[in-house]
């Protein structure tokens, strides 16, 4: 680790701002809270090549105890209080970064992305959104893309349950859901919408989920309206033998995922 720097109000309060997200859009910056997320953030470049991570905060016991994460880095000391404002976490682990986001354009994913691949639309909560980045991550999915009204990728809490994953592939962000799907099944994969009244059941379709797909998933109370579900190929139903009424949509994508790398496996 280079000589710490120890940090002015200032410049805590500017990183601070970072938590809204209008401030966040306007500078192109965001923060990575927890050893896991910096450690993905340094290993990681934008999309113009530029290193990740801009700066590093980290209280002293922080410094001492990720002594090898930080090699090299330099870093601006802080002291609880001032790591308290930076992070949203309960109990901070006491090292967060500044960082250059790592989304990029759709059409540099597609080109260079192998399936499968994850759209989400309209995915507003931050913890499902992270953790669909992160089992994509886990099943070794092509990318994230994504659409229409979802929360933004670099929300802290986002951030946070993608525990790194969002800097390990490659994420997209595209406003326009139909234009989203109809880019991905140009590139000649077959789009599979996640519906409760799907007229495929998951468990027969694994000649289908050995091909090229990419998975289509929805809101979380209201799922996929008819006209984005009616832009996929076909709609896909998760069987339930119990007598729960559904599963949570990151549970859901998990299952999905799963069983396609299963299925491509085999």
């Amino acid at each position: 680790m280079s000589t710490p720097l120890v940090a002015t109000n200032s410049r805590v309060k500017e990183a601070r701002k970072l938590s809204r997200r209008s401030v966040r859009t306007e500078r192109r910056l965001f923060l990575a809270d927890g050893p896991k997320a910096v450690e993905g953030a340094l290993g990681a470049t934008t999309h113009a090549g530029e290193p990740c991570v801009v700066e590093v905060f980290a209280t002293a016991d922080a410094a001492e105890r990720y002594a090898d994460l930080l090699g090299g880095t330099d870093v601006v000391l802080v002291d609880g209080r001032a790591m308290a404002a930076l992070s949203d976490s309960v109990s901070p682990a006491g090292v967060v970064a500044v960082c250059r986001p790592v989304d990029v354009p759709l059409r540099a994913l597609l080109e260079t992305s192998s399936p499968p691949l994850v759209v989400c639309a309209d995915v507003r909560d931050p913890g499902n959104a992270g953790t669909i980045i992160r089992t994509a991550d886990a099943v070794g999915a092509g990318g994230v893309v994504l659409t229409g009204h979802s929360v933004d990728p670099y929300n802290a809490k986002t951030v946070r349950a993608s525990v790194g994953s969002l800097f390990h592939l490659p994420v997209a962000v595209v406003t326009d859901t139909a234009e989203a799907v109809r880019a991905v099944r140009a590139a000649g994969m077959d789009v599979l919408a996640a519906d409760g009244a799907g007229e495929l059941d998951l468990f027969d379709i694994d000649e289908r989920l050995a091909d090229n797909v990419a998975w289509l998933f929805g809101n979380e109370a209201w799922g996929l309206p008819d006209e984005v579900a009616a832009l996929a190929d076909h709609r896909v139903r998760i069987p339930i033998a119990g007598r729960a009424e559904s599963l949570n949509l990151s549970t859901a994508a998990a299952v999905c995922l799963y069983a396609t790398a299963r299925a491509q496996r085999r």
